[in-house]
């Protein structure tokens, strides 16, 4: 499964971007402000440019697997299963997860069915919808990857 994030609204507090599976419109996503981040930069480039828990991840290609998410798990009280990017230069934990406003981000992707100001509405049912299209291409034997854009 290949999806593709076209990052379109850039603003000082946020970037939000048209997510694509397979080419065919999904929804939207909302990040933290795009510094121009990009995956072949050298690491020490990417830690002096990016600004923590206010960067978007950098543009390039990553390998997205499901794993529990101990973040979540805690705040849940039972064992969260989500989407997590590999191999993302110079962050950790970078998760596809439900979100509303910059403050949710910290580096994450968070999807909406409807974009605002600096935000993304409809979270639950994008994430939920998404997930499970994930879910199913992994449980079929797929790999699936995301490639950011602008």
């Amino acid at each position: 499964m290949e999806l593709t994030l076209k990052r379109e609204v850039f603003t000082d507090k946020s970037t939000i971007g048209s997510l694509f599976v397979n080419g065919v419109f999904e929804c939207y996503i909302l990040e933290d402000p795009d510094r121009g981040l990009k995956q072949d930069m050298p690491l020490a480039e990417i830690e002096r440019l990016k600004k923590y828990g206010v960067t978007a991840i950098p543009y390039g290609k990553y390998k997205v697997v499901r794993t529990k998410s101990e973040r979540f798990s805690l705040k849940a009280g039972h064992t969260v299963i989500m989407p997590l990017l590999l191999d993302t230069p110079g962050y950790a934990g970078v998760r596809i997860h439900i979100g509303n406003k910059p403050e949710d981000t910290l580096g994450c992707l968070l999807p909406g069915r409807q974009i605002g100001v600096n935000c993304v509405m409809e979270s639950t049912k994008a994430t939920q919808q998404l997930e499970k299209k994930i879910e199913g291409a992994i449980a079929n034997g797929e790999q699936v990857w995301i490639t950011i854009t602008k």
